[in-house]
């Protein structure tokens, strides 16, 4: 069930300190949270867009998806302050290794056509986001009970101090990236 944690332990976290040469254990980088976020336009019209999405993340995370509220009102985007209009859910721990290990290893390489993640989307300080443009590539949402297609934001937040450390991490744990 924690392959991966036991991979970072035992592979990754050693592997990490031989290459950057870091003086402390403390100093090798690690996970520190997944984010995963889905964004709901429609659902100023329609509010149970909300619980479908909450539904959706909660199947395939594992965990109780909370709603995310607009903090600002836009008149030309019809929102007002405080509407539900997404949903997130954050992993930590066992959960997260085990999201990672379903994502990496079962639904990324179910997407039609695909190459690889982007090598390229670092934010500067070592952590990583990624897109996905639909739930469907994940098993446990079944075709038929989808109402719609919905994408996600999937962020990897890490104690990298850097991108370089942050791509190696990453890597080493199985990230599919793409070749440049």
């Amino acid at each position: 069930m924690a392959r991966l944690r036991d991979l970072y332990k035992n592979e990754v976290a050693p592997a990490l300190m031989k290459k950057f040469e870091f003086k402390s254990p403390m100093q090798i980088p690690k996970f520190d949270k997944i984010v995963i976020n889905i964004g709901c336009g429609d659902a100023k019209e329609n509010a149970k867009v909300i619980d479908s999405a909450i539904a959706d993340l909660t199947l395939i995370t594992g965990q109780k998806a909370v709603p995310t509220y607009a903090k600002k009102s836009v008149a030309n985007f019809k929102l007002r302050e405080g509407m539900k209009i997404g949903a997130k859910v954050t992993l930590r721990g066992d959960t997260m290794y085990e999201f990672m290990d379903r994502l990496f290893n079962f639904a990324l390489p179910r997407v039609r056509d695909f190459k690889g993640i982007n090598p390229n989307a670092f934010d500067g300080r070592g952590n990583y986001s990624l897109g996905l443009k639909e739930q469907l590539i994940f098993p446990e949402i079944e075709y038929d009970k989808v109402d719609k297609i919905r994408g996600m934001d999937i962020c990897f937040v890490t104690t990298a101090k850097n991108d370089e450390e942050a791509r190696e991490l990453l890597t080493l744990m199985g990230a599919p990236f793409a070749n440049k």
